[in-house]
């Protein structure tokens, strides 16, 4: 199965709703036994992040592992050694300095890492994740230390399935893959975008319980527009103009199917990819699903267990049409169409968007993007969101746009006005 994400940050771990058949797994509470058949050193385990423990090693795998005398003498059990990285860390008033630390923790155990995570989530999840990681991807050349992912590059074709054996893991289970073309709405930031996927799937692992080591980040590397970065010294990334068309398609076609043979059916997820890319993906692969699309229809099915009715008898207004709102708006018409049977151009006439430049209606059908076109409905053209809401009237307002300060106090005041309940979804902190 493949899953498309927007690029805008939706509900944290959104894509855990999914119903997927992974393994029940969890962190291992003890080292001997995964340590049983490697037959390494002290001091390689003391650098090994899956496997070192740092001061929480006893006594007795001191002696069975041949650390004696490459730690101090203090036995700290992982509660202390949490203690007193929160200690450390909130010291940093720079959040940047903050993600670099975590990424440290990571590198040097990873144990303590995900402890540190699950028991400070609300603390430590925009650190690790958004809107923290939009800056370390910005900056990621620059703060580089040891590669956490695979990389994908366009000259690797015909020699993908060689590369994915690279990967040390074998039991894989979800791989989040970005070609950093539309990072968080920062624009191309080409390879640098591996933060992303390295942020994402360690909120799969604090939050959905799945072990580091079934998850794969990757990147596909086919250059980037980005002139800034194409002239920077310390970029990681090809420097090179991005490819496109066909030679692009067929690399990623290469990965989908070198995926699919060298770990079987699993769960691929596509995050930040440009919006031509995006639908392109969508239309190609007849199981791919938009991942953010199915958190937003479960909230508002949830929902009308407040307001009552159905999904049929509601009005809905976005502002964000991009392929996150688009995608959300046609999951709700497919709903709306299953449920009543009406037909799918029937039922997308309750969903009106508002993009930049105002309400989409159809005196702007020649300058719409293809997508767009099938939200383009007959009303007067609108700017300001606050008048397409006293206008529209509509019951649920949905912000997928990632520029702050737009659900101002009169747009929602303007909702209030005309509904006994308003249902308000934001899908970035940015809005509010």
């Amino acid at each position: 199965m493949a899953l498309l994400e927007g690029s805008l940050n939706t509900a944290i771990g959104a894509s855990l709703l999914l119903v997927i058949r992974l393994l029940p797994l969890s962190l291992p509470p003890h080292v001997p036994h995964i340590l049983h058949h490697i037959r390494t050193s002290g001091y390689t385990l003391l650098r090994d992040p899956h496997h070192n423990k740092g001061l929480a090693f006893t006594e007795k795998e001191r002696d069975a592992h041949y650390l004696r005398g490459l730690l101090p003498p203090a036995v700290l059990n992982q509660d202390l050694q949490e203690k007193r990285l929160m200690h450390n860390l909130r010291q940093y008033k720079v959040p940047l300095q903050r993600y670099m630390a975590m990424m440290d923790f990571q590198e040097r155990n990873e144990r303590l890492f995900y402890k540190l995570l699950i028991d400070n989530v609300e603390e430590l999840l925009p650190v690790v994740y958004t809107p923290t990681v939009g800056e370390a991807c910005q900056k990621y050349g620059s703060i580089f230390r040891r590669p956490q992912s695979l990389y994908i590059i366009d000259f690797f074709m015909g020699k993908i399935l060689e590369v994915l054996k690279n990967w040390p893991e074998r039991s894989i289970q979800v791989i989040v893959v970005t070609n950093g073309e539309r990072i968080l709405g920062l624009g191309d930031l080409g390879c640098q975008g591996m933060g992303i996927p390295v942020g994402k799937l360690s909120l799969y692992t604090t939050l959905g319980g799945l072990h580091p080591s079934v998850c794969l980040p990757v990147t596909i590397d086919v250059g980037t527009n980005n002139e800034q970065l194409l002239k920077d010294e310390f970029y990681i990334g090809l420097k090179q103009r991005r490819a496109t068309g066909q030679e692009y398609a067929e690399l990623l076609h290469e990965l989908m199917c070198a995926v699919k043979q060298n770990y079987g059916e699993r769960v691929l997820i596509h995050v930040n990819f440009a919006n031509h890319n995006a639908f392109e993906l969508l239309a190609k692969y007849s199981k791919t699903h938009l991942g953010t699309t199915s958190v937003v229809l479960a909230e508002l099915i949830a929902s009308l267990k407040l307001v009552g009715g159905s999904l049929a008898e509601l009005t809905f207004l976005f502002l964000g049409a991009g392929e996150a709102g688009t995608g959300i708006a046609e999951l709700i018409a497919l709903e709306i169409s299953k449920q009543t049977k009406a037909p799918l151009e029937e039922t997308r006439k309750k969903i009106w968007l508002v993009n930049s430049k105002g309400l989409i209606v159809h005196s702007r059908m020649e300058s719409l993007q293809h997508f767009k076109k099938p939200w383009a409905h007959e009303h007067e053209p609108i700017r300001a969101l606050v008048d397409a809401v006293q206008s529209i009237k509509p019951t649920v307002l949905i912000g997928s746009l990632g520029i702050g300060k737009t659900f101002t106090k009169e747009v929602v005041e303007a909702m209030t006005s005309f509904n006994f309940l308003t249902l308000l979804i934001c899908m970035t902190l940015l809005i509010l």
